[in-house]
């Protein structure tokens, strides 16, 4: 099918102008994602919020899908040990922080001890531009660093919002049931609006899509 007939397809089976449920969006989802391969399911929240305020959180969805997450552990001594012991990929301390320093990023996730923060927080430019600096409020710089790698290990997410209020996260794979996908947004949306800031007046998510990741946008209703 060429772009054409694709979106001559696209015209035909969505309305742009319906609010749809989400089974339903889903299985739309579905018929509009016609590539090969197994595509990422993702929601797109428009979020209330003032400009460059951002949303960031990290959520434990019910059902897996995926490739593993390859973490990283900045940690010394015993909980290096702790670490290693939980599975983590990689590990280490200031010999980590040197290896990044020379543009290597081959990991997911990446968790510290608050003792390592010091050396850490020198790579604060490099990681946070990529979404991978340690941070105690998603509860990536922890001493509980082994539930924490088993936590990422299993699905854990971390998520942020863009400037412009959008916030896009991975909900499934096409081949996940939908029953399943729907559980995994009924989690996400719950997590979401627990971090509605204070001062937000009014809906906090405003909008909903679902789409595939080469597929349109299908504007969902979420309540």
């Amino acid at each position: 099918m060429n772009k054409k007939e694709y979106l001559k397809m696209v015209e035909e089976k969505l309305d742009h102008s319906k609010i749809y449920p989400l089974e339903e969006a889903l299985e739309l989802c579905d018929e509009l994602a016609v590539r090969k391969f197994d595509e990422t399911i993702l929601i797109s929240y428009n979020l209330n919020l003032k400009v460059n305020e951002r949303v960031r959180g990290t959520v434990s969805y019910p059902n897996f899908f995926g490739a593993e997450k390859k973490v990283l552990v900045f940690a010394k001594g015993e909980k290096a040990q702790e670490a290693q012991d939980a599975g983590a990929t990689y590990v280490g301390d200031v010999d980590l922080v040197e290896k990044i320093k020379k543009g290597w990023f081959d990991f997911d996730v990446a968790i510290a001890t608050p003792d390592m923060m010091k050396d850490v927080g020198k790579l604060g430019a490099v990681l946070g531009r990529r979404g991978l600096m340690p941070n105690p409020k998603i509860g990536t710089v922890t001493m509980n660093v082994g539930q924490t790698v088993q936590a990422f290990k299993a699905g854990k997410r971390e998520f942020r919002s863009e400037k412009n209020g959008v916030l896009q996260v991975p909900v499934g794979k096409k081949s996940l049931d939908n029953t399943k996908i729907i559980e995994n947004i009924e989690t996400l949306t719950d997590t979401l609006k627990k971090l509605k800031p204070k001062d937000v007046k009014g809906e906090f998510i405003k909008t909903t899509f679902i789409h595939s990741a080469m597929g349109p946008g299908i504007r969902v209703n979420i309540r």
